[in-house]
């Protein structure tokens, strides 16, 4: 009677599983033929469902939302596509940070990027770091960040030059997160920046990495104008000296 019993309950799983399966899929081709949908609010209400059922044939559909006539709902179909993770969406990504017009756009599509983590999307985030807006700029180097790769490093050094104090800053917590000794030194220049921000962040990044050659102008910065600054040089030098 239990055998009995169990079969009973795995068969009326098995029917729910299915059951639920065909759900699924019934609700992705309704969402297919929502993306064709001439309002842009229904296509991106669209993506943004595909990124929650992720069934598998959600990664193709998103990746042709990334060649919508509507700016808003490519933006989320990038996003949703970071979310999903899925390395064929690596490339798409790449071309749409590369030429789509709208930057709101190039910015999702390197912040998808970052979250992928796959090392194609390096040598192109690189070259966004040049990208002329300042929001694709920021976003490409907390990509490059995230990504980790020691090929960055150089073009993330060049890019604490930048005038907008934001990709500095940005350019300084990337460096962090790889953690190259090649960074010392620019760092340690950074600790002059005009902008407060950028001066607190050298500060951390340089605690962070620990190399002696920061001491000396960490102390200095102890003297900073800025009490963040002085904050973080504080933090900085304990953990050099390690105490």
């Amino acid at each position: 009677m239990k055998r009995v019993l169990r079969y009973l309950v795995l068969g009326i799983l098995l029917s729910c599983l299915t059951c639920e399966a065909i759900a699924q899929a019934d609700e992705v081709d309704t969402l297919i033929k929502e993306l064709k949908d001439k309002d842009p609010d229904v296509r991106r209400g669209a993506v943004l469902s595909l990124g929650i059922i992720g069934d598998d044939r959600a990664v193709e559909l998103l990746i042709n939302a990334l060649k919508d006539g509507n700016s808003d709902v490519r933006h989320d179909a990038a996003k949703t596509l970071g979310d999903i993770g899925d390395s064929r969406a690596v490339e798409p990504l790449i071309a749409a940070m590369k030429k789509d017009e709208d930057l709101w756009v190039r910015r999702g599509a390197a912040d998808a990027l970052g979250e992928i983590g796959d090392s194609r999307a390096v040598e192109p985030l690189i070259a966004a770091l040049k990208d002329k807006e300042r929001d694709v700029r920021w976003m490409a180097a907390d990509a490059l960040g995230e990504i980790g790769d020691n090929r960055a490093v150089e073009p993330l050094i060049a890019a604490m030059k930048d005038k907008d104090p934001g990709v500095r800053q940005r350019a300084t917590w990337a460096l962090r997160d790889i953690g190259d000794i090649r960074a010392v030194e620019p760092l340690i220049n950074a600790l002059k920046d005009k902008d407060p921000d950028v001066r607190r962040g050298a500060a951390l990044v340089l605690g962070n990495i620990g190399d002696s050659r920061a001491v000396e102008p960490l102390i200095n910065a102890l003297k900073d104008e800025s009490s963040g600054v002085r904050g973080n040089a504080a933090e900085a030098l304990r953990k050099i000296r390690g105490y």
